[in-house]
């Protein structure tokens, strides 16, 4: 189980990716938004995405987990 978390405290713009989906690695699975600015969260692992962890418009804090990869499911 691979976990993606958020790089810098942020808000929770946009979900790309959706519980279900297969993703690769580098695949855009959100988008986070800090001061103004679009930071893409992205896939360091392939597999499916079992959970995600967040709502939009969410603050989230550096380190905090936004989604559950499953890597026995890799894409």
């Amino acid at each position: 189980m691979f976990l993606a978390r958020a790089e810098i405290v942020s808000n929770v713009w946009k979900l790309v990716a959706r519980e279900g989906d297969q993703v690769a690695v580098g695949d855009t699975l959100a988008i986070l938004e800090s001061m103004k600015m679009e930071i893409p969260l992205v896939a360091q692992a392939g597999g499916h995405v079992s959970k995600i962890l967040v709502e939009l418009g969410q603050i989230v804090q550096e380190g905090d987990p936004i989604m559950e990869i499953d890597e026995t499911a890799s894409a």
